[in-house]
């Protein structure tokens, strides 16, 4: 009795990481993806672009360190989101409700063109990936947005322009998110995949109504619990789970 007492009152005092997050491996139709599922009652789960004095984070080491002083570190975190030259955001950004770039609802070039797109928004308690056309819409109160795409899943369908013997084939990471908006799963592929093999692992393997791509071949991933630190060059917008750094 007293060492199934002491079992409950350690996952009583668990750290919050470790309640919110599951980081793992899962293989899908022959391909291997590290994902992170994020529960998100109770969740601290931020979108970060510029420091306080307006310059560029553009590393996981950087959000880190401006955490810091707060006495925050992140637990989880990816880049999340388009963007061009100077890493401002190709689409749509919301940080702390505070709108950085409107939406984007014209076709264009490249993957984030290749409609429909999204936007996957943060707010307290949950997160939903929403297709860009309804985001607008229904104007939901998020605290945090960022439009990225092409959708991968959209309403349990995938993109319809997807092929199933496409030969592209890159590193992508993405997020899909359940009808209710308590689970939010970030994946990032250990291989190359095309968007059909990509899109049908949110749709088949982790059960997940609609996802968003959010980028290929610069995709990177922080992860300590999985010993994943993606390094390289400066990112534009980046997602994150801030939990105590205690």
């Amino acid at each position: 009795m007293r060492g199934l007492a002491a079992c409950l009152l350690a996952l009583l005092l668990a750290p919050a990481a470790a309640q919110a997050q599951d980081c793992r491996d899962l293989t899908h139709a022959g391909n291997v993806y590290a994902i992170c599922e994020i529960h998100m009652t109770g969740a601290d789960l931020r979108l970060f672009l510029y420091d306080d004095t307006g310059d560029l984070l553009g590393h996981f080491s950087t959000v880190n360190a401006a955490l810091a002083p707060t006495g925050k570190t992140l637990a989880f975190a990816m880049n999340a989101g388009m963007y061009h030259e100077d890493r401002a955001p190709v689409g749509h950004y919301l940080e702390n409700g505070i709108e950085q770039m409107r939406v984007i609802t014209t076709e264009g070039p490249g993957n984030f063109g290749l409609l429909p797109n999204g936007v996957f928004c943060i707010r307290e308690g949950r997160a939903d990936v929403i297709e860009t056309l309804t985001y607008v819409e229904d104007q939901p109160a998020c605290a945090y947005a960022t439009q990225s795409g092409p959708m991968l899943v959209i309403d349990g369908e995938l993109h319809p322009r997807f092929l199933i013997d496409s030969t592209s084939r890159y590193i992508r990471n993405g997020v899909g998110t359940n009808a209710d908006g308590t689970r939010a799963v970030f994946a990032i592929s250990r291989n190359a995949v095309t968007f059909h093999e990509f899109g049908s692992m949110f749709r088949d393997a982790l059960n997940l109504p609609n996802a968003l791509y959010f980028d290929g071949n610069i995709s990177r991933l922080y992860a300590p619990s999985i010993n994943r630190n993606d390094l390289g060059f400066r990112l534009g917008p980046m997602v994150g789970l801030v939990v105590d750094a205690d």
